[in-house]
């Protein structure tokens, strides 16, 4: 489909720099842009792209300042966020291109579970017996939602994720042997939920894992047993969450973050990429780092201090010698 300059304004509320009857058919990234697509600036980094662009259209952000001509043949369409607005383009393209929901006769289905309205079930797809899936979900292929596990409306299931597994528990027993820990339990995603390729959430022991409404999951991520994430939360790829912890809303965990069991980490927390966090974390809006993670300011000074240890060391060194050699003359 093609869409002019005029019309991506109107939707996106932005203001045409240029020909307002331009049309594109495509997307395209900054560096690549061609006669027929459009295209967003939002970081500054790549300005250097826009300036020998063939792209038709590039989204830029109302205050960005031209430092010299753009090619004739490309038009601007200014809004208050480049990103948002293309974000919200991608959105409105994907609704005209997107195919209609169907279920793959290759889906594996109990007859138990029950299904919304408007699903798309891929091929490879697992639901186990008194699985629930909510209305306009999405399953990619491989995905499984396994026995008594509930999902919400809009939810997104990428390809290899695995909603329900049993918890990793086990008890030593008189024999020195581990007896596996029988998990009864389920795990309860809640409305707008997307869940990342190969990330698997493991079922309760008792009760639910709960996962809250609009929350976000990158691939590669492990949430175990009766873990409580709460509503809005993003966390990037290759983090570990252990048993029974509960995360707060509104919080963004960075990639490959490690948290213990049976933690508190309040609202509105932010954790750096490969962080270790083993306490409480009380404070809403916090930002940690480090492993053990504490507060960024102090990080940051810390950071100061141990990245001159070795030059640190050898004037410590230096001095000893100093003070040996005084020592041996007086």
């Amino acid at each position: 489909m093609e869409f002019s300059a005029e019309q991506i304004a109107e939707l996106l509320g932005g203001e045409v720099e240029g020909d307002s009857q331009v049309s594109v058919s495509q997307l395209a990234k900054i560096e690549e842009g061609k006669t027929g697509s459009i295209c967003f600036l939002s970081n500054k980094a790549y300005a250097k792209y826009i300036y020998d662009n063939n792209a038709s259209i590039i989204i830029v952000n109302k205050d960005f300042y031209l430092e010299k001509a753009i090619k004739s043949s490309c038009t601007l369409v200014r809004v208050p966020d480049a990103r948002l607005a293309f974000t919200k383009l991608v959105e409105t393209y994907h609704q005209y291109t997107k195919k209609e929901p169907e279920i793959s006769d290759n889906a594996f289905i109990d007859e138990s579970a029950k299904i919304g309205i408007n699903c798309s079930i891929s091929a490879g797809v697992v639901i186990g017996a008194n699985a629930k899936i909510g209305d306009n979900c999405v399953l990619h292929g491989g995905c499984q939602v396994l026995h008594g596990s509930s999902i919400g409306n809009n939810c997104v299931l990428q390809p290899n994720a695995v909603i329900g597994s049993d918890g990793f528990g086990f008890a030593p027993n008189s024999e020195n042997d581990y007896q596996k820990i029988v998990h009864l339990g389920n795990v309860v995603l809640e409305d707008n939920v997307e869940i990342g390729a190969n990330t698997t959430i493991d079922r309760a022991t008792l009760g639910s894992t709960i996962i809250r409404k609009g929350v976000k999951l990158d691939n590669l991520i492990q949430v175990a047993h009766n873990v409580e994430i709460g509503e809005n939360t993003v966390i990037a790829s290759q983090t570990g969450i252990a048993g029974s912890t509960k995360i707060g809303k509104n919080c963004m965990i960075g990639g490959q973050v490690g948290i213990i069991g049976h933690l508190t980490i309040a609202d509105g927390v932010k954790i750096a990429a490969q962080s270790g966090i083993g306490q409480n974390i009380e404070n809403e809006g916090e930002t940690m780092q480090g492993s053990p993670a504490f507060g960024i300011g102090e990080y940051k000074r810390s950071y100061v201090l141990f990245r001159r240890l070795p030059k640190l060391k050898q004037t410590i060194d230096r001095l000893e010698n100093e003070l040996k050699t005084l020592k041996e003359k007086f």
